[in-house]
């Protein structure tokens, strides 16, 4: 370890962020390395040891011969200032080298809060934040994650973006690289033929034209690239990389425990949601695949919970025998198992056994909208019977307390439907007293409540947000209907998700203001201790540019989005009509009723997805 890294260890928070040495983390033999990864987290290390993905890429990338990847995650307020004070560049957890001294550095984008962060973690490590100011002895910059369908806003700091998921073409760009480096091409040669990859996007190398109102003319691609950058998919599960044999922190992280991915995608349609659009096609792994993963990964670490993830859990078809096969294993071993993401019209007495067998105590559904026509207009097909159903089996089953999840803002929502959100509450109240096992328990009902941001690729990306007094208003009435002591209600501040859809919907002419906002001082803008409201208006102003015209305008059906040359498999003519079906508050059915010819199945062999085969 650096002589001066143990000096300032212990004058930091938490110094097992910073140190490394975790079982199960990978170490190699610098002299039969030839290419180095950094692969990067721009949040803390117990958020980004908590990641799934990161963990799936580490464990790839690490499978290559010759190829070292290695972990960084962005330091913490103290930490930063003892490595800027005492010189010590950022660096990577395995090595302990400086990230400049890597090939590759690779971000994993996941919230457009952490987009500051990104800049510093490059300063940091003494790597130009411009593309345009690395040379050919500069690391590679790319990036990926769910924020990489709209890369624009950070186009000016990334030289890649990978779209869709990782494992393939992490592999595949990496493998580029050393061919290049091997035969003599130099920086700008690479980013030329790293964009004929499929699901590579190189922002360089994309002319973008602006009409004078301000929206987009065009974007013309040069150098060959293709017109439209097709996100990658991973079409078989059962046969993709899974860390079985994974690094077991040091120090307490957020999700400390065994996760197993049911599947990719989601039936769904909820019209909100970015991540069901952009993650489809549907593909599950298999019951008896899942169940050796599980095991495995248990055995190797020796946690004792685990816990299953998807977009939608209750949709996995096995579920069930997923379940009873892991708690055969779980259950003599006192292993916890959970299981978030949870629908209420998924919802069962089998499902509620088994979450008995794992000592739960609390269950989580999210009905998003408190009346049936906002829910029909947002396609979350669930009734408020599905709902009061699936509370009557938790409550006999013992359970005595239910978070509900909402948003405030949504395309068409009116006071009444803030107004049954109160009352949705309040029937689950009434649910509990009639049906509870235990009432000398008590209830505790949660309603929790944020405020919508319209994404890219959902039928809500032309949407405007409406403004932060109003939503507050909003807020205001729900407080005011909310006269149970049983039910506590939580909302989210409106100025992150004000800043949140701005960069959401942004394109690359944004990159001038996270700069000037990084510039001023910011950093870790997902942490309230960090984040300043005030800092980000500042910082429009300074640059010349008007946020509402990010988050507050609605787009026109004809207009360029500057998203258009991204491909996510979604036809951009069935988003408008599902916002079109959103008015008029008309459900569609889910993938499993029904193929609605989204346009997802193209990614697949014979554009079938698992859901068709069925």
């Amino acid at each position: 370890m650096n002589p001066k890294l143990e000096r300032i260890l212990p004058r930091v928070q938490k110094p097992a962020r910073y140190t490394g040495g975790e079982y199960n983390e990978i170490i190699k033999d610098k002299a039969q390395v030839d290419t180095r990864f950094a692969l990067c987290f721009p949040d803390t290390y117990e958020i980004g040891m908590s990641n799934l993905g990161l963990r799936i890429l580490y464990g790839v990338i690490n499978e290559m011969d010759g190829v070292w990847c290695e972990r960084c995650f962005a330091p913490w307020g103290d930490m930063e200032e003892e490595l800027r004070s005492n010189h010590i560049p950022l660096y990577g957890l395995e090595s302990g080298d400086a990230l400049n001294q890597f090939d590759i550095v690779g971000f994993s984008l996941g919230y457009e809060m952490a987009f500051t962060n990104v800049l510093n973690m490059l300063d940091l490590a003494g790597i130009p934040i411009h593309c345009t100011e690395r040379g050919n002895d500069d690391p590679i910059i790319v990036a990926g994650g769910t924020c990489a369908v709209n890369s624009e806003p950070l186009a000016d700091f990334i030289d890649v973006f990978f779209l869709g998921e990782g494992e393939e073409v992490d592999c595949e760009l990496i493998e580029l690289y050393r061919q290049c480096r091997k035969e003599g091409f130099d920086r700008k040669e690479f980013l030329i033929r790293a964009a004929q990859i499929p699901g590579c996007y190189v922002p360089a190398l994309y002319q973008v034209d602006y009409l004078p109102d301000g929206t987009v003319a065009r974007i013309t691609p040069t150098h060959g690239a293709p017109a439209q950058v097709t996100k990658r998919i991973i079409r078989d599960l059962d046969k993709s990389y899974f860390p079985t044999h994974t690094i077991i922190p040091s120090t307490e992280i957020v999700h400390d425990r065994v996760m197993l991915e049911l599947f990719r995608g989601c039936i769904r349609g909820c019209r909100f949601c970015q991540a069901g659009y952009c993650y489809r096609p549907v593909r599950p792994k298999s019951v008896d695949v899942l169940v050796q993963q599980g095991i495995e990964a248990c055995k190797d670490s020796g946690y004792q919970e685990m816990t299953l993830s998807s977009l939608s859990s209750s949709d996995y078809r096995g579920l069930t025998a997923v379940c009873d096969g892991l708690l055969e294993y779980c259950e003599p071993r006192n292993i916890n198992l959970n299981l978030p993401s949870l629908r209420a019209d998924g919802f069962s007495m089998s499902i509620m056994e088994r979450l008995q067998k794992a000592r739960k105590s609390s269950v989580t559904f999210a009905p998003e909208a408190g009346t049936q026509r906002l829910r029909d207009a947002i396609n979350k097909n669930v009734t408020e019977e599905d709902l009061l159903t699936s509370c009557r089996t938790v409550f006999e089953g013992g359970c005595s307390a239910v978070k509900l999840y909402f948003m405030l803002g949504l395309p068409t929502e009116t006071d009444e439907d803030v107004k049954g959100i109160a009352d949705l509450a309040q029937k689950v109240y009434w649910t509990w007293r009639d049906y509870s096992s235990n009432r000398q328990r008590g209830i505790r009902i949660t309603v929790s409540t944020s405020f919508f941001v319209p994404k890219p690729f959902t039928p809500f990306q032309w949407e405007s947000q409406i403004s932060m007094e109003e939503y507050q208003r909003r807020v205001d009435l729900l407080r005011s209907c909310i006269h149970n002591k049983s039910i506590q209600y939580n909302w989210h501040e409106a100025d992150t998700s004000y800043v949140e859809a701005v960069l959401a919907r942004g394109d690359r002419r944004l990159g001038k203001a996270i700069e000037q906002v990084w510039r001023t001082g910011g950093k870790m803008d997902s942490w309230s201790d960090y984040f300043s409201f005030q800092r980000w208006l500042d910082a429009f102003e300074a640059v010349g540019i008007n946020p509402d015209f990010y988050a507050r305008r609605e787009r026109r059906k004809c207009e360029v989005l500057p998203w258009s040359m991204i491909d996510v498999g979604v036809r951009q003519d069935y988003l408008w009509q599902e916002r079109e079906q959103a008015y008029k508050s008309v459900i569609t059915p889910d993938c499993r009723v029904r193929c609605m010819g989204c346009g997802a199945n193209k990614l697949l062999p014979g554009g079938v997805c698992d859901e068709d085969r069925r």
